[in-house]
């Protein structure tokens, strides 16, 4: 199974035989058979584009890997990198960029590693100094177009990094107008704008909490 976000709702494309684990009656979804033509795929892509008639659209075939070779084959895509940083109070660092809560993260530079990208964006984008990676969290894929138009898909690579709580500069450059620490509680106890995908980050973030006992992210 592979999920991107189109302007913030999943496009997601499987096997025909696992249609099953990701249909949702609870969810307004669009489920449809891969017609082996890029045509149909441009069809969707643009639909959600344009508007969110359903929460999400689920894309299958038989031949799986052609499906996902012929999606990607319609973006240009970047790697990006950034991360979950926790302090010693177990608060998270979220940036405001544009309207909305985020995590840090940006592009991988040419040759660079994943892991150096991560540290190095999150760095830039908040002032923090000191981290250390604790284990990758995840990745997550989100699409959007360029100024002439282009099709990007960015798939950032995110990592679980530690640090002790400190004063942050938050990159203005780069339209981050806040960076701040706050718990998952203080961050959920009210309606906040954050994308999708970064809500499945933090959710794998619980998840990993809750299965390790002996989890500490700390230095």
């Amino acid at each position: 199974m592979y999920k991107i976000y189109i302007n913030d709702s999943p496009l997601i494309i499987c096997d025909t035989e696992k249609v099953s684990f990701v249909r949702n009656e609870d969810r307004k979804q669009l489920i449809v058979r891969y017609t082996t033509k890029k045509k149909s795929l441009l069809n969707y892509i643009d639909m959600m584009e344009k508007g969110d008639e359903y929460d999400e659209v689920i894309i299958h075939a038989t031949d799986y890997d052609q499906l996902k070779e012929d999606l990607l084959s319609l973006y240009k895509v970047i790697p990006a990198a950034g991360g979950l940083v926790l302090n010693e109070d177990s608060e998270i660092m979220f940036i405001f960029r544009r309207g909305f809560w985020d995590l840090p993260k940006g592009k991988i530079e040419l040759s660079e590693k994943k892991k150096k990208a991560a540290i190095r964006e999150v760095e830039e984008e908040t002032g923090l100094r000191d981290m250390s990676i604790t284990c990758k969290l995840g990745k997550s894929n989100h699409s959007y177009r360029n100024k002439s138009g282009k099709r990007i898909l960015k798939v950032s690579h995110w990592y679980l990094m530690s640090t002790y709580k400190q004063e942050t500069v938050p990159q203005t450059e780069e339209d981050i107008v806040k960076a701040e620490w706050m718990s998952l509680q203080q961050f959920y106890s009210e309606e906040r704008p954050v994308y999708s995908n970064i809500l499945e980050i933090l959710d794998l973030y619980q998840m990993k909490l809750s299965m390790d006992e002996n989890f500490e992210p700390y230095f």
